[in-house]
């Protein structure tokens, strides 16, 4: 069969970017990966993400940078994570924060096409808490002390708009409470404030609190959460406490910009689920409070197309504005 010169070019041509494209994925990584964490060091993403860096990083035998570049609810590190090169040298790991409130709270400057879901890592575990000077001993009691006296109790977040300020929000309007929101700048400070007493309650994660609630400086009236914490066997869930609607788990996930290759996805999910599922690791996480959970691709989209909607109508309700 006579092939004409331009058909043999082109095929030569074709062959070469099968050849080219499968060298690529071989050789990856060739060099570090940047893993951004839209948060700052210290915080409950940040020890997560350092975990399965160094978990993943020795599976694919290459060095994973956490590079921490909070503000904005989040928005500005996954913004840079979704604007970089997608070569596979760059992904991020946040929480449904900037994925599913932020963008009902304003504009932000990426798009929900711009998302390549990986998969779930962890899930925070969200507690109810109270100050030990505040006289309940069970989520019922403090609902009852917080309708006898209306705006009595403060309630402190880590910034408008984030996940402890939405879930008490939650809570507030299934309760049929008056609390005043105190926002602070972090979770960290949030706790300083709910353990000097600025502020009587705040629905953080469980990592934050723990080592407060084991020296009995914090109590927890509830988990927000479908399951109790295997940290705290002994709290009931919100469920259990009569408001199955209050469920505000922290998700962090993995999420890559779109057009990274789908072999070099496909390598680097199974090297982050083959951590999340060792049991070195499933231990580390819950001394940290927190519970190793991987999924699908499509689950964790399913997962943050959920909580997009469950946002959408608690800042509606609430008439939340970032303000």
């Amino acid at each position: 069969m006579n092939i004409s010169p331009l058909a043999r070019a082109l095929l030569a041509a074709a062959a070469v970017a099968i050849t080219s494209h499968a060298a690529h994925a071989q050789a990856w990584p060739a060099k570090p990966i940047r893993l951004v964490v839209p948060y700052a060091a210290g915080g409950p993403g940040d020890v997560i993400a350092r975990a399965v860096a160094q978990q993943a990083g020795a599976r694919l035998g290459q060095t994973i940078i956490v590079d921490n570049k909070g503000g904005a609810g989040g928005t500005i590190g996954v913004d840079l994570a979704l604007k970089a090169a997608p070569d596979g040298y760059t992904f991020a790991l946040t929480a449904q924060g900037p994925l599913a409130g932020m963008p009902n709270l304003g504009k932000v400057p990426y798009a929900p096409g711009d998302v390549g879901y990986l998969t779930l890592v962890a899930r925070g575990p969200a507690v109810i808490a109270v100050g030990k000077d505040v006289a309940a001993a069970s989520l019922a009691e403090f609902i009852a002390q917080a309708k006898a006296a209306p705006g009595k109790f403060n309630y402190g977040s880590a910034g408008p708009g984030t996940t402890p300020h939405i879930g008490a929000e939650l809570l507030r309007q299934q309760a049929g409470i008056e609390l005043t929101h105190v926002p602070y700048k972090g979770a960290g400070p949030a706790v300083t404030a709910l353990l000097g007493g600025e502020i009587q309650l705040a629905m953080v994660d469980l990592l934050n609190v723990l080592p407060h609630v084991a020296s009995g400086r914090l109590k927890v009236l509830a988990v927000a959460s479908p399951a109790r914490a295997p940290q705290l066997p002994e709290v009931p869930t919100t469920q259990e406490a009569g408001y199955a609607a209050v469920v505000m788990d922290t998700q962090y996930g993995v999420i890559a910009p779109r057009g990274v290759p789908a072999d070099i996805e496909k390598k680097f999910r199974e090297a982050i689920v083959a951590s999340m599922d060792s049991a070195e690791m499933k231990e580390q996480l819950q001394k940290l409070g927190v519970v190793a959970q991987t999924s699908t691709p499509q689950d964790f989209k399913a997962l943050i197309d959920a909580e997009f909607q469950k946002w959408k109508d608690v800042i509606a309700k609430g008439k939340i504005t970032v303000q």
